[in-house]
């Protein structure tokens, strides 16, 4: 069972925790993107830590490239990153793991048009409002459902 399995399977047990419990991976991720900037904050992050053109990658409309555990870990604010974790009930190392995983389809569906969308991260999700069917959640339907299949994977 590699590191993928184990976070997957941390997840999953936290989803069918109580409310108290830990958060789903959209929440924590839009929590992530919050604490850094917003989708802006984590794109100079990645440009400052050499990762540039691979953070060009998920926002243009060409095929993603992969990004490592560990330069994410040498670019991401270690708070940040222990946070994700805190709220997903899994350590830092795995929340590394399950962002290089989840990161670069995030972004992807966030910048639909190839490019870093104007404003803050509210209303790029608002801006993808067509997207999620109503119910109040706007744009985060199909974000949901994306983060649901990648840690349906396996």
């Amino acid at each position: 069972m590699g590191l993928l399995d184990n976070v997957i399977g941390a997840i999953g047990a936290s989803t069918g925790g109580s409310a108290a419990g830990p958060a789903d991976p959209l929440q924590a991720i839009l929590a992530l993107l919050g604490r850094g900037g917003g989708l802006g904050g984590l794109v100079q992050q990645m440009q400052k830590g050499g990762l540039g053109d691979t953070v060009a990658s998920w926002i243009s409309t060409g095929p993603n490239q992969p990004v490592s555990a560990d330069a994410l870990g040498q670019v991401l604010n270690n708070d940040a990153v222990a946070g994700f974790a805190r709220q997903l009930g899994i350590n830092p190392q795995d929340a590394l793991g399950a962002l290089a995983g989840m990161l670069p389809q995030v972004v992807d569906k966030l910048t639909p048009q190839g490019q870093l969308p104007q404003g803050d991260l509210a209303s790029v999700l608002g801006g993808l409002g067509g997207l999620g069917g109503g119910g109040g959640a706007g744009g985060l339907g199909d974000l949901a459902g994306l983060l649901g299949g990648l840690l349906n994977k396996r």
